[in-house]
């Protein structure tokens, strides 16, 4: 049986089940995944943008997903964020696949903001999810279409006309269970007109011995002139899969800062698609993955410049060792009449052994003249001149190697805005590069 097959055969034997515990808002949409589904499976390694991630094989397991909505305990003194110092945020979890919510979450959120269990607001306000769900993510997509098929909970996030969220928003989405499970993850940000907020996402595992996929898909709608700062960190097990694509539409004079970081995973593919719908919008996109022993990280990036005179500026930076693999696929797109578009990819990696494997391929599509566009992409191992130079001056060369590669990531590190999360996120890479096990555990925060 293909692996496309068991969760065909598993929505048609149970959907009856899945849509009784669901909102409509949610359940309109799966009969297209499954058509989805059937018509175009799950690609193989011989599709040109999956070449380095085989999806069959990351869910060809039999994973568990909750579709009766049992309830699996999780230890509230076991639940963590972040330990970001000088951070106060509104922190909420995702436990497994369902919202949960910690004492005092909604004491400093502002007038305006909205953030909710996607299921609760989809039966309280589902002319709105129906307005927003599904309508930038791509059911064709095998990732979006497997996602919602069986998504029954996630977050929403809706910042209102003018509101500035002061301090950052957390959504902590944790893995927790005694056997092998698949979560479908959602997360939906409605940023209006001129609204302004930061938003932090943590992926974390707390059962280091179990399997674990999750199958996220984040839709991000950027009004016109709203600010969004959106952080995504990965902190999980090398038994955890990821598939996770992020879907964005920005408006006139929108400012937007994406920030993918993998510190620790098993197999991870993070995809991101965006467009321009308005004038003067700017995107940033930056991302950073360390990379060892076996883990493996494919990021695939879509940029569509549709409009004129807006402009991207993206960096991935990979430091890849031991048997790793990492793979990176950028395609900005400029559109005919997309005129006075300025728009920059660059992807800089390290590969520290003979066997890890580094794959680039930045692409730009253009078809107008009045354009500033470039990419680069540069693998390389560590500079040994440099690695000379330090050690003359007395620095053994286990610690100059660690040094440089911490100043290779810096101008990823020092492109986020959240100074107290830049200054942690320092520490977590040092000490990822020295070896040790994941240091964003040491907060525990009670939940209900």
């Amino acid at each position: 049986m293909a692996a496309v097959d068991q969760y065909i055969t598993l929505w048609e034997q149970h959907h009856d089940l899945l849509d009784s515990r669901s909102p409509e808002a949610l359940n309109r949409l799966r009969p297209d995944a499954v058509e989805s589904l059937r018509k175009h499976g799950f690609p193989t390694l011989k599709a040109e943008d999956y070449r380095h991630t085989d999806l069959g094989k990351i869910l060809s397991p039999d994973f568990g997903i909750n579709i009766g909505r049992v309830r699996i305990d999780v230890n509230p003194s076991d639940t963590f964020r972040c330990d970001v110092p000088r951070l106060s945020t509104s922190l909420f979890l995702v436990v497994n696949d369902a919202f949960a919510e910690t004492s005092g979450c909604r004491d400093i959120l502002p007038d305006g903001v909205e953030v909710m269990s996607l299921a609760s607001y989809a039966r309280s306000n589902p002319a709105f999810i129906e307005k927003y769900y599904g309508s930038l993510a791509d059911i064709s997509n095998p990732v979006v279409a497997l996602n919602t098929l069986f998504c029954q909970d996630g977050v929403v996030i809706r910042v209102g006309k003018g509101v500035r969220v002061e301090p950052a928003i957390q959504i902590v989405s944790i893995f927790r269970n005694d056997a092998p499970l698949l979560a479908a993850r959602r997360i939906l940000v409605v940023m209006e007109e001129d609204s302004e907020a930061k938003v932090l996402v943590c992926d974390h595992t707390q059962t280091s011995d179990v399997d674990f996929c999750s199958v996220q898909v984040v839709e991000i709608v950027a009004g016109k002139g709203s600010r969004l700062d959106f952080y995504d960190l990965e902190e999980s097990t090398a038994r955890t899969s990821r598939l996770s694509s992020l879907w964005l539409s920005q408006d006139a004079d929108s400012e937007v800062l994406l920030d993918s970081m993998t510190l620790y995973n098993g197999v991870t593919r993070n995809e991101f698609f965006t467009r321009f719908a308005g004038r003067h919008a700017r995107l940033r996109m930056l991302g950073m993955g360390i990379e060892d022993e076996s883990r493996r990280l494919d990021t695939y990036s879509r940029i569509s410049h549709d409009v004129p005179e807006c402009s991207t500026d993206e960096l991935f930076k990979y430091v890849v060792d031991g048997d790793a693999v990492g793979a990176f696929a950028g395609l900005i797109y400029v559109a005919e009449g997309a005129v006075k578009t300025e728009a920059y990819q660059s992807n800089r990696n390290l590969v520290g052994s003979d066997s890890a494997r580094m794959h680039s391929k930045p692409q730009l599509e253009i078809y107008n003249d009045d354009v500033k566009c470039s990419h680069g992409t540069a693998i390389g191992q560590l500079d040994e001149r440099q690695l000379f130079y330090m050690m003359t001056r007395g620095i053994d060369e286990r610690q100059a190697r660690f040094m440089l590669k911490q100043a290779f990531m810096s101008d990823v590190i020092d492109g986020i805005s959240l100074q107290p999360l830049r200054d942690r996120l320092k520490l977590m890479v040092e000490r990822r590069f020295a070896g040790e096990q994941t240091a964003c555990s040491s907060c525990h925060v009670p939940c209900h």
